[in-house]
């Protein structure tokens, strides 16, 4: 025998019948895991394929006396080695977080989670985040952390930015073989970016109507409605993909303009007006679209638009087909996106301040609440009462109410980090955002997997 650093060889001199059959060569298999082998006092090592074709090299261990322990022993230090440490590679552009021995043994979890930066973000934003939910999961999480929109290009638009995202999507996916479902976690602008790319992910589950025998004028029973397909409720799939969870972190679904929607203008009016008037001139098209001036061949404007669907997007059916809708907003210290556009709520219907309690376990999750269909009804009555179908803030929350919603609400005002909220929401920096990591566990114990 013969270890080498990339083979094993067998060489059998006299010719000897070792696998039943006559060996006129050395055999050689090709070498990826590490063993030990002990002869004569000393140990030696070597590399093995421990897929080996038709056992084989199994059968010859034991005709040759090798031992196989080592075998069960390194399945064991890889089964030790699962949740420790994750492996970040590039692809399309952006980083593919997975867990390490997870990526050794090729294996690819059947769950894609796609994380989505703000304005003027990158990748790396999300780095905490996306550690953490591999460790969590190692075996059935793996995160893209997405890199199609990052510094100026954020300044692009929400349609230019949501069809990056979507082309960057289906170029993971078509790379990844295995992957059954998907989930999105966003975080600012990210989050309307997110929905304008799962608009063009949409794909409809069609169902055929059942075969209906009917009589014609002469006695005779004929089958009708053949091939003809129907829609149902919000069933579909995203980039082919099941769809689980739609997480968005400190969004302004309701856009930026007037209502203290950005909180650092006081709510005085004069700043609001001057701001919704230059916004472009700061932000590009995403100004536009954030402070609703976009004027599209006198379409309404974008966001509004958003909140339905239309012949060319699925905005809702899209938004509706995921398992859960989770909205995290800062209730307070958000200096730039208000609670109530983060939290898809009017103003009236915000939690009270004597609401606002700290847990032990999250102690920055204020406040919890989930749409029931009561809820729902309660909402709509109100839309209705209030009568404001012109207000496009008003037409915005009854369009993404047609969803349910888990709102989150966190605040940080006993925190050190509570001016720069906006970003610790999302431990935007572990050094600098670090109270807000309760909020990405209370993310990952809520994740349906």
């Amino acid at each position: 025998m013969i270890l080498s650093n990339s083979s094993i060889f067998i060489h059998n001199p006299t010719n000897s019948n070792i696998l039943g059959k006559t060996q006129k060569h050395p055999l050689q298999f090709s070498a990826i895991k590490h063993c030990s082998y002990k002869k004569g006092g000393k140990k030696l090592r070597f590399e093995y394929n421990y897929s080996s074709e038709s056992g084989e090299l199994m059968e010859l261990f034991r005709r040759v006396k090798i031992g196989i322990g080592c075998f069960g022993n390194w399945r064991d230090r890889q089964q030790k080695e699962i949740g420790k440490k994750v492996n970040t590679e590039n692809v399309a552009g952006g980083h593919d977080v997975i867990d390490s021995a997870m990526a050794d043994a090729k294996i690819n979890p059947h769950h894609l989670v796609i994380m989505v930066n703000g304005l003027i973000g990158s990748s790396s934003d999300w780095k905490f985040a996306s550690d953490q939910f591999v460790k969590q999961f190692p075996d059935k999480v793996m995160v893209h952390r997405s890199q199609c929109n990052t510094a100026k290009l954020t300044f692009d638009g929400v349609d230019l930015m949501g069809e990056r995202l979507a082309d960057e999507v289906l170029t993971v996916v078509s790379g990844r073989p295995g992957l059954e479902k998907i989930s999105f976690i966003a975080h600012s602008l990210g989050g309307l970016v997110a929905r304008y790319a799962i608009g063009i992910l949409y794909e409809p589950l069609e169902k055929s109507y059942p075969l209906i025998p009917e009589t014609n004028g002469f006695g005779d029973e004929n089958l009708s409605c053949i091939g003809i397909r129907v829609e149902e409720g919000y069933e579909g799939k995203i980039a082919g993909l099941e769809p689980m969870n739609f997480i968005t972190v400190a969004t302004p679904h309701l856009g930026s303009r007037g209502h203290k929607q950005l909180p650092f203008l006081c709510g005085v009016p004069f700043l609001e007006r001057q701001a919704s008037q230059t916004a472009h001139l700061i932000a590009g098209r995403s100004g536009k679209h954030l402070f609703l001036t976009d004027d599209d061949e006198g379409r309404p404007p974008l966001l509004v638009r958003m909140v339905s669907d239309s012949y060319e997007f699925k905005f809702i059916s899209a938004l509706g087909c995921f398992k859960r809708h989770v909205a995290y907003a800062n209730a307070t210290y958000d200096q730039v996106v208000g609670w109530s556009t983060s939290s898809i709520r009017r103003r009236h219907e915000l939690p009270k301040a004597n609401l606002l309690a700290n847990g032990e376990k999250y102690p920055h999750i204020v406040y919890t609440e989930r749409d029931t269909k009561e809820e729902d009804a309660q909402r709509k009555a109100a839309s209705n009462v209030e009568n404001q179908l012109d207000d496009y803030e008003e037409e915005m929350i009854r369009g993404l109410n047609q969803v349910p919603w888990e709102r989150v609400d966190v605040s940080f005002h006993k925190s050190r980090q509570r001016y720069i909220a906006h970003n610790t929401i999302q431990v935007k920096s572990y050094w600098l955002n670090s109270d807000g990591e309760d909020v990405i566990y209370h993310m990952i114990d809520n994740f349906l997997v």
